[in-house]
């Protein structure tokens, strides 16, 4: 049972409960090891008995543990405690994008496609990792305050659909894929498929399938074809609208082949959403539609009889039709089928074949062109921020409403602590749509361009494209040596605008994770960051000394110089062990007790350990030591017979003490060693 303010493996103190699932309760928490708030997902006790599920479940969530991402919500520890089993996440400060979806209505095309990028970056990450999430869905998708896009619960359903948890703790067979609905092999293309389904109700603000049973809904996936998002708002252009439909191909073929693939089409619609560049394969070309057999539709779900009877029929309607669309495809095609093959070959040999040369060349030409405009509007769209920032993701740029009494508009990151360089500052404050202006302090003592104050302050809230001042140091130098260093500067931020390209002085973080504590330090130093604090923390899965964690994502563009900070193995943690030295006194305390009475004595840890077990007539028992003892409390059991005192009736009859047996109890608390 969780409670407040109770503490979970020695080191993380829960504070409060900020949301709840099917399968799980999530508590905002202190990580007291690194002084950090973090966020404990704690699984509900139906599944916290099932042996095989907690099993995979663990194997999963350390596997998602090794993902480091920025569109990710990070996984830092997973463990078990008194029955309770937990994971340890990156707390993020934001709602849900399924809340998201709620309070607008319907998204921008601007806003959903940018969603829809930063989503797919994170699922490309896991991918290239072999981790298939299996359970995309507004719900599992976390925008925060400063408009960054984080998927969360990475694991969590491959442990769920191995253990053939229902759908209704899953959560939504809304966004389910054809495969996925009849219980078959499910890949990376499973999750395009559900991303799909989230672009759609971002754009629409509705669901594309719906039904009044789970059952129901899954046979729609297989059967039904997806309607266009286009017919439900005449904002969506078609690149979006076709992006759309090819995630969403009942085929798994016939959907972009991986996330690499759709982030590129969703980059290019936001530069020229009205092209019509997205390739879609006609179903009917190559007969590709699947109807769902009897055992298909068993497999979904437990149905009843008139779900299977209406399932019967359905599955008998659509192979007719089926039949009668091939008949008709056959005889459209017939006329133009009936030519000769030799005729063909005449054709292809007389042809004119300067005319093809020329309009090869013609094509070539208008290719080249649109190859070339395509590239400079990349670079435009990079200057300006369209295209994407220096790690990959996608701004959200329009504002995320507040809570009830909330402010609404931009928060604005802290930039000042941590010795932060301009160049960094810089980059965080325009990756989240903020303007930037540099004012140099040539008095302070701070090393030479860090930042030593920014206004607004951390914490406020600001509208898109604000401009945020930064004071930065000028390290001391005197009024030309500044004026000379800020016009380099200023020639360096206009070479940052123009190029693509990292300073020669900025460096990409790498994954230490899994490395031993050597091979880390000297991975750093050949990129010429430095290593920070190294904190020891207990881990029952990474070997020794090896490297469990580090203080920048992997990927993020850094200073050189940079400190690094490491959390390294020492092992699984040791259990605690108590000891006992002292007398035991009699038991003066128990009923009738007198000196010289025989006395059992028993001495018992809390888990069983017998300390002591003797008879004695004299106390006390001097000198009783005991040390390894693995719990912290005992009891002291002490058993004897007596006789009560006589007493005086009314009348003045004497009346026997009777003799009985006693029992008195003492409780010890042992003192702890290490």
């Amino acid at each position: 049972m969780i409670k407040i303010g109770m503490m979970i493996g020695d080191r993380y103190e829960i504070l409060e409960k900020i949301g709840t699932g099917g399968m799980s309760d999530v508590y905002r928490a202190k990580d007291h090891k690194l002084n950090r708030p973090v966020a404990v997902k704690v699984l509900k006790q139906e599944f916290s008995e099932n042996d095989n599920f907690v099993s995979k479940f663990r194997v999963e969530a350390q596997a998602a543990a090794g993902l480091m991402h920025p569109n990710i919500v990070n996984v830092y520890d997973v463990g078990d405690e008194n029955g309770i089993h937990y994971i340890v996440m990156e707390l993020v400060d934001g709602i849900t994008l399924k809340r998201y979806i709620e309070k607008k209505s319907r998204l921008t095309v601007k806003e959903a496609v940018s969603i829809a990028i930063q989503v797919a970056m994170g699922l490309e990450a896991a991918h290239k990792n072999h981790i298939i999430h299996r359970d995309i869905k507004p719900q599992n998708i976390i925008i925060s305050k400063e408009g960054k896009v984080k998927v969360t619960d990475f694991g969590i359903a491959k442990a769920a659909t191995s253990n053939t948890i229902t759908s209704n703790v899953m959560g939504s067979v809304h966004y389910t894929s054809p495969e996925q609905a009849r219980g078959g092999y499910s890949d990376a293309k499973s999750d395009i498929y559900s991303l799909g389904i989230t672009l759609f109700e971002m754009l629409t603000g509705r669901l594309p399938f719906n039904g009044d049973t789970t059952v129901a809904i899954a046979i729609k996936h297989i059967q039904e074809d997806l309607p266009s998002p286009a017919e439900f708002s005449e904002e969506i252009p078609v690149s979006v609208e076709k992006i759309v439909m090819k995630c969403c191909q009942k085929s798994p073929d016939r959907r972009y082949q991986n996330a690499d693939e759709l982030i590129s089409d969703l980059k290019r619609s936001l530069i020229t959403p009205d092209e019509d560049f997205v390739n879609l394969v006609d179903p009917d070309e190559e007969q590709a539609t699947r109807i769902a057999t009897e055992a298909d539709a068993k497999r979904i779900g437990a149905m009843t009889d008139t779900e299977q009877m209406r399932l019967n029929a359905d599955v008998m309607r659509e192979y007719e039709e089926q039949n009668r669309r091939e008949k008709e495809s056959a005889r459209k095609r017939r006329p133009s089928d009936d030519y000769d093959d030799d005729e063909d070959e005449y054709d292809r040999k007389t042809g004119d074949y300067n005319s093809r040369i020329e309009k090869l060349t013609i094509g070539m030409a208008i290719l080249g062109a649109v190859i070339i405009g395509i590239l400079l509007i990349y670079i435009i769209g990079r200057a300006v921020g369209v295209f994407g920032n220096d790690d990959g993701s996608v701004v959200v740029y329009e504002q995320i409403p507040g809570e009830e009494g909330e402010q609404e508009g931009i928060k604005v990151p802290d930039v000042v602590t941590g010795n932060v360089s301009y160049a960094e500052a810089r980059a965080e404050l325009e990756k989240i749509g903020l303007s930037v202006e540099k004012i140099e302090d040539s008095n302070s003592t701070a090393s030479k361009n860090t930042v030593i104050d920014q206004s607004p302050k951390a914490g406020e809230y600001v509208e898109l494209g604000a401009t945020v001042k930064i004071t930065v140091s000028t390290g001391g130098e005197s009024e030309s040596e500044a004026s000379n260093s800020a016009d380099s500067e200023s020639t360096e931020d206009a070479a940052d605008e123009a190029s693509t390209e990292l300073s020669t002085n900025q460096v990409e973080m790498p994954n230490l994770i899994g490395m031993g504590i050597e091979e880390a330090t000297l991975k750093l130093g050949e990129l010429g960051l430095v290593q920070g604090t190294v904190i020891d923390v207990n881990s029952d899965t990474a070997p020794l000394d090896t490297i469990t964690a580090q203080s920048q994502p992997v990927g993020t563009i850094l200073e050189k110089g940079t400190k690094i900070n490491l959390e390294k193995s020492i092992g699984p943690a040791k259990a605690a062990t108590y000891s006992f030295s002292g007398d035991i006194a009699a038991p003066t305390e128990g009923q009738n007790y007198t000196d010289g009475v025989s006395v059992h004595v028993s001495f018992m840890t809390a888990d069983g350990v017998s300390l002591l077990d003797t008879t004695t007539t004299s106390f006390p028992i001097a000198g009783v030591v005991r040390t390894g003892l693995t719990a912290s409390t005992g009891v002291l059991t002490f058993t004897y017979t007596a006789s009560s005192p006589a007493t005086t009736a009314d009348d003045g009859t004497i009346i026997e003490g009777t003799t009985q047996e006693y029992t008195v109890t003492r409780a010890v608390t042992f003192t702890q060693e290490n």
